[in-house]
Order: C-alpha cells, then sequence, then structure tokens
C-alpha cells in the first residue's frame, strides 16, 4: 500500500497542470490581502460617516450645525456645477477655487522652504550664526498668522502678496529648524573619513553631509506644507476669492456649515494628495534612509 501511494506521488507531481495550481490557488488570495490593506483605510471614513449620519438624523442639534452628510453632498456638487443659472459658489466652480489657493500655497511654500533649507544649512555648519538666527526663528514660529498677517497688509496691501508672504513665512521656520537638526545629526564618522581622504569642507558639505540630512530636510517640507495649508484660511481672509479659504471664510459669514465642510474637505483631502507626493518624491531622492 504504501509503496503503491509512493509510485502515485511522482507521477502527479509531473502531470502538466499540477505545477500551475499551487500559483493559481494562491492569487485569489494575495487580491484579498491587497484588498484588505485596500479597505483598512476606508473602515475608519465608514465608521465616521455613520456617526455623523446618526448625530444629524438624532435631532440634537440644528442642522445648521450638523447637517446631513447628503446636504453637504448636494452643496459639494452645486459648487463645482452649474445650476439654476449658478456658476459654482460666488461665480467660480469648486476646482477654480481650489487652484488659486494651491498655486498660493505652491508660491509661499516654495519661497519659504528655499529659504528654509538655505538658513538650515549655514545654521547647521557655522555655530555663531545658529546661535543668532535661532531665537528669531523660535520667535517667528510661535506667532499665530493672524498675528502678523494685517501687518502684511498695511505693507503690501490686499492683493496676492501678503497671502503668499503669509505662507512663506508660516512655512520658513520648520524646514529651517529640520534643516539645521539633520545637519547636525550627519554621521560623524563619515564627514571625519571624507576629511582623512582629503575631501574639503565644501566637499564635505556636499558630499556627505547634505545627503545624510536629506530625509530629515523631506519631513521639514511636508510639515512646512502642513502649517501652511493650516494658515490658508487666514492668509485668504483679505480678497480670497477664488480660493478655497475665501470661500470658507465667505461662506461662514453666513453660516453656509454645508458650504464650510466643502471647503475643510478639499483643503484636507488635497494636503493628503500633497503629503503623499511628497512621501514618493522622499522615497526617490533619499533612498538611502535609515541606512546611514
Amino acid at each position: 500500500m504504501t509503496e503503491t501511494l509512493a509510485r502515485r506521488a511522482p507521477a502527479a507531481a509531473t502531470r502538466p497542470g499540477a505545477a500551475a495550481a499551487a500559483p493559481t490557488s494562491g492569487a485569489p488570495a494575495r487580491w484579498l490581502r491587497r484588498g484588505g490593506r485596500a479597505a483598512v483605510p476606508l473602515l475608519p471614513v465608514l465608521v465616521f460617516l455613520g456617526l455623523w449620519q446618526l448625530a444629524a438624523v438624532s435631532g440634537l442639534w440644528n442642522e445648521i450645525f450638523v447637517p446631513h452628510p447628503a446636504t453637504v453632498w448636494r452643496a459639494a456638487v452645486d459648487a463645482s456645477t452649474t445650476h439654476d443659472g449658478v456658476r459654482g459658489y460666488q461665480g467660480y466652480l469648486l476646482w477654480e477655487h481650489l487652484y488659486m489657493t494651491l498655486r498660493r500655497v505652491a508660491a509661499g511654500v516654495a519661497i519659504g522652504v528655499a529659504v528654509g533649507v538655505a538658513l538650515g544649512l549655514a545654521m547647521g555648519t557655522v555655530g555663531w550664526l545658529r546661535r543668532i538666527l535661532e531665537p528669531w526663528l523660535t520667535f517667528l514660529r510661535a506667532l499665530p498668522p493672524l498675528a502678523y498677517l494685517f501687518l502684511l497688509v498695511i505693507w503690501l496691501g490686499i492683493d496676492e502678496a501678503p497671502k503668499i508672504a503669509l505662507l512663506a513665512l508660516a512655512a520658513l521656520p520648520p524646514t529651517a529648524v529640520a534643516t539645521t537638526a539633520a545637519v547636525l545629526a550627519a554621521p560623524v564618522g563619515l564627514i571625519e573619513a571624507a576629511r582623512a581622504l582629503g575631501a574639503t569642507r565644501a566637499q564635505v558639505i556636499r558630499d556627505v553631509v547634505v545627503p545624510a540630512a536629506l530625509p530629515e530636510t523631506f519631513t521639514g517640507v511636508r510639515l512646512a506644507v502642513g502649517v501652511a495649508y493650516s494658515s490658508v484660511v487666514a492668509a485668504e481672509l483679505f480678497n480670497g476669492l477664488p480660493g478655497i479659504g475665501g470661500l470658507v471664510k465667505d461662506a461662514s459669514n453666513y453660516n453656509n456649515t454645508p458650504v464650510v465642510l466643502v471647503g475643510i474637505v478639499a483643503i484636507g483631502l488635497s494636503g493628503l494628495v500633497i503629503d503623499v507626493a511628497l512621501r514618493a518624491a522622499e522615497r526617490r531622492a533619499a533612498p538611502w534612509r535609515g541606512n546611514l
């Protein structure tokens, strides 16, 4: 009996369909695992929407304060289309509001990040410069945007300049602080090895310090984008239409909670997409993160 089974086993293994059976049977399991991983982030969203719907239908709060999810969805559709002769919200579609805000954020963050990275490199390599500038950066980082927005409006008017300046000032401190810390944390062993091989100070900074600091600098840039985005509504308080911050501010003046929520969701989702793009850029630009 045992010998018969032993003779049949090799024969079964040599059949043409036997080798392909295992991978084929494992393919559905792999797709299920991937689908499960993709569904995990959606679960909290579904739970939140369910709790929101329960709170809205419970009648504990006025619908002005807690509108139904369907009401917010209709507000998003109305803001994105032309309906009853009205184009979007205040004459602009939702994507046009978002585009103007993203353009302002991009300009402000680009200026703030460029200056912040330059300051961080300088402060991380020159001790006396760090001692001079660090208190000023701490002072600026502690200020809320509204504290100096009105001063920027007095200086620069109510056009685009004060908005971009506000976002640049919001993005500068986190970038500079993160870059400074990353430069100071560069591996001493690699620096000493480069010097022992005859590298100049500029070569050490270019070939050792900057690559070592790049991952944490990207972290600072991500924080800078978040801080700048959190300042969008303040930046667009004056002459902010079109713009998501201006949309939120204008809708709040009329207690239009659904439109306010549409603006908040648009800011949050676009910020999430930008952060994912920055993380992908970080992985490509600094694949050695965690290996130094």
